[in-house]
């Protein structure tokens, strides 16, 4: 071996092993190098997508890769139709699914690699180009499955031909064979297509990490982005959670995300309420309600919503989607200013607290990213009277307004709430008030506060609740009960903690392997001294909720704080997240916000 190779071997091994390192440090959070990238930009500022399955066997399916192309261009498809229809949904990006399993492996573009359907025509170009001239992106489906390969009764897949294409014997139908084949044409379109933004990859093939495709990737396309399909993997900028179901309210889709931020995550969902990924032949209807719910209860979340649409041979959509695209593009133009530009709130990007309100109410809140005093209430489900209530995390209010219309409405705040009264034009969607602030008042700052744990995962001590970087969290490895105690340097007053837990599970039961690791049973100590703590000065129930959680406390003054969690909302036959607890962020108050009216 010579002198380059070992020193090649070298900084590969080397990588290799802060990889392992990073992996066991973290736990179930992805390596941090690839967390936040500027090329990841564009996604985080979007707030939507348009997800495209368009292949052979769109109905009325094609066998022959001739004729599908004749009936597509025939049928008058142009990719400007689709960029048009995405903007009515205020997506900034589209994915384009042809080369996927369960619709014959289609390629919608030219392609000198022989095994599946290849057309002449460049539709994946033209998608391209007319996406750009619109300030659009576009991502390229790749899946990583040769199961399907004789779906319907025909074999979609050419083993023969692209085994002469590579001068020995491949079989397509295998996995390590398709990966070969996926592979060639990785790097083909990354050659071909220098404008594509990236590739949204269904799950992973061991062909590819064997032969470092994602590692090609970034060397030949440093600026691509790279999605992944229901899998956490570290190399990923972007983790797609695929359509949930059974939430309660059934749009707040965010309870099934399991990736935390700031890690970027997807939920890819379809419009029509029933039928396939992809046009089967039915015009399906589209739930207003339930798709408006999850694109804002997302964005309330900093979750991207990748829309699927059911595209026809000729490209365009079902007439009922395409009504739904002209009344959305109608009501999201009134609401955009509370959406685009925005995080969601309660979470690491501060912000008013989401979920269940008062009177059965439930939605999200929204902060500007240039303005942390601009905040938005998004009411998902109004409340059963005219006036709601939400925590408000610290923050005191100027004014609230009705964002629609403009119209001042009434409010007090006190005890860390504000309630709005007098609403009366309850949208059947979603309820937007704008929440003018003056800042955060009475929260004493993390500078002088320090923070010590009663045990502490190596790399994430307690000291990580008080930095301000969502990157960072204190882990209880595995152990309960467990605490954390703060020195405030100096007796205060204490009114509350304010505590984020790190979103990295589900809060709804799906199953009896899949629930929440966050607080259920705590309790919380004052000390002057740090050695006398006394009785719990509280104690309770955490909801297993996503969003800042509040622990009120009697009146008091002291010098040290122990917030101790004795027990998590996971069960034992949930063996991710069993007695695992994951603190991004702890504030702590020592008085409400004043009132204002």
């Amino acid at each position: 071996m010579g002198r380059r190779s070992r020193r090649r071997l070298g900084a590969w091994l080397a990588a290799v092993l802060s990889l392992v390192a990073t992996l066991a440090l973290t736990g179930p959070a992805p390596a941090r190098a690839d967390v936040i990238n500027p090329r990841q930009q564009w996604l985080r500022d979007s707030q939507a997508g348009l997800f495209l399955h368009w292949g052979m066997r769109t109905s009325p399916g094609y066998t022959d890769c001739s004729a599908w192309e004749k009936a597509v261009t025939d049928g008058g498809w142009k990719a400007d139709y689709w960029v048009a229809e995405a903007k009515q949904l205020h997506a900034s990006y589209l994915v384009l699914a042809s080369f996927h399993s369960r619709l014959g492996y289609a390629r919608a573009w030219p392609s000198a690699v022989p095994g599946s359907c290849s057309t002449k025509r460049d539709f994946l170009g033209e998608l391209i180009d007319a996406a750009n001239a619109q300030g659009l992106k576009v991502m390229l489906y790749m899946t990583d499955d040769p199961q399907w390969h004789a779906e319907g009764g025909h074999e979609w897949l050419d083993s023969a031909a692209y085994s002469a294409y590579k001068g020995h014997d491949v079989d397509l139908t295998t996995r390590d064979g398709f990966g070969e084949y996926s592979y060639d044409n990785f790097v083909e379109v990354m050659r071909k297509y220098p404008k594509l933004s990236g590739f949204w990859i269904d799950n992973d093939n061991d062909y590819w990490i064997d032969h470092g495709l994602y590692e090609k990737i970034r060397a030949d396309r440093p600026g691509w982005l790279l999605s992944n399909n229901n899998e956490d993997t570290p190399i990923m900028d972007t983790v797609s959670n695929e359509q949930k179901t059974g939430m309660t309210p059934a749009y707040d889709y965010p309870q099934a995300i399991w990736t935390p931020q700031p890690r970027l995550t997807e939920a890819c969902f379809k419009l029509p309420s029933s039928g396939a990924w992809w046009y089967s032949g039915t015009d399906s209807a589209v739930d207003h309600g339930l798709t408006l719910g999850r694109l804002i209860s997302n964005s309330g979340s900093s979750v991207k919503s990748l829309m699927a649409e059911t595209a026809q041979v000729n490209g365009r959509f079902p007439s009922k989607q395409e009504a739904f695209n002209d009344y959305a593009k109608s009501y999201l133009d009134k609401i955009w200013g509370s959406l685009g530009g925005t995080e969601g709130g309660g979470y690491s990007y501060g912000g008013l607290r989401p979920g269940a309100w008062n009177d059965g109410a439930h939605g999200v809140t929204t902060v500007s990213k240039t303005d942390p005093d601009r905040h938005f209430v998004h009411v998902l489900t109004r409340p059963s009277g005219s006036t709601l209530t939400v925590r408000d995390n610290g923050y005191k209010a100027t004014a609230v307004t009705d964002f629609r219309t403009g119209k001042k409405l009434n409010f007090r705040q006190s005890d860390g709430r504000i309630t709005i009264s007098g609403i009366t034009g309850w949208d059947p969607y979603d309820t937007v008030l704008a929440v003018r602030t003056d800042g955060r008042q009475g929260v004493v700052p993390a500078s002088s506060i320090t923070a010590s744990a009663s045990v502490s995962a190596s790399g994430h001590p307690a000291s990580a609740v008080l930095d301000g970087d969502p990157e960072t969290y204190w882990d209880n490895s595995t152990t309960l009960p467990a605490s954390v105690t703060f020195d405030l340097r100096s007796a205060k007053s204490l009114r509350y903690l304010a505590v984020n837990q790190r979103e990295w599970s589900v809060s709804y039961a799906r199953s009896d392997t899949e629930q929440s690791a966050r607080i259920r049973d705590y309790q919380v100590q004052v000390s002057s001294d740090g050695r006398d703590w006394g009785s719990p000065v509280a104690s309770g129930t955490l909801p297993s909720a996503r969003g800042v959680a509040f622990i009120d406390l009697p009146a008091t003054t002291k010098r040290y704080v122990r917030l101790t969690v004795n027990s998590t909302w996971a069960a034992a036959t949930d063996t991710k997240h069993y007695r695992k607890l994951l603190l991004d962020e702890v504030r702590i108050g020592t008085a409400y916000p004043s009132s204002g009216s």
